[in-house]
């Protein structure tokens, strides 16, 4: 862990969880407890001193996690009571714009070339301005920009000195509130 004005981060986390202010450690709880139950023997989550915002690290394939969680939700709604939304990380770097750059440039060669994407930011504890980390991410990502309803989406998180990047579908990125009202539970 690395720390920046209270900021504790898993340096190779792969995942992002979101809970309410507040309820930080029953949702720290609760993510260890239905990682475990998906299989992972060892999962790792911690707090990182931004309110709302866990770091995990799973032993098990990030992508296949959102998968089971989502039928989780389902088969078990009340195991997800403080967790709000799980969000795969592939890889983990410095915040630093050539850094985004280079990074988002070497993932993106998994957008196809009729494939379109829209960069999706969310920042915290930085003074990089929004602009700036979406033009570099962008800018060397030769396809068609679909803020709508892109194929693909690079998710940029950023977490005062460390940033994590993404390239998921859409549908990739796991929101407990949305899935409970699909299945018509409040």
């Amino acid at each position: 862990p690395r720390s920046d004005r209270g900021l504790r981060v898993i340096q190779d986390l792969n995942l992002l969880i979101t809970s309410d202010r507040g309820a930080e450690e029953d949702a720290r709880q609760e993510a260890l407890s239905v990682l475990r139950e998906l299989g992972d023997e060892g999962p790792l989550v911690q707090k990182t001193g931004i309110r709302g915002v866990l770091a995990a690290k799973t032993n098990l394939d990030p992508l296949k996690v959102i998968a089971s969680l989502r039928q989780l939700v389902v088969e078990k709604p009340m195991s997800f009571l403080y967790l709000k939304r799980v969000i795969p990380v592939q890889r983990v770097i410095g915040t630093d714009l050539g850094e985004i750059r280079k990074v988002a440039s070497e993932m993106a060669s998994v957008i196809g070339e009729r494939e379109t994407f829209r960069i999706t930011l969310e920042k915290r504890r930085t003074s990089l301005h929004s602009a700036d980390i979406i033009k570099e991410a962008a800018s060397d990502i030769e396809r068609r920009v679909d803020l709508e309803n892109p194929d693909k989406v690079v998710l940029i998180e950023v977490l005062g000195p460390i940033t994590g990047i993404s390239i998921l579908r859409p549908n990739d990125v796991l929101s407990v509130d949305k899935e409970l009202l699909s299945r018509g539970r409040p």
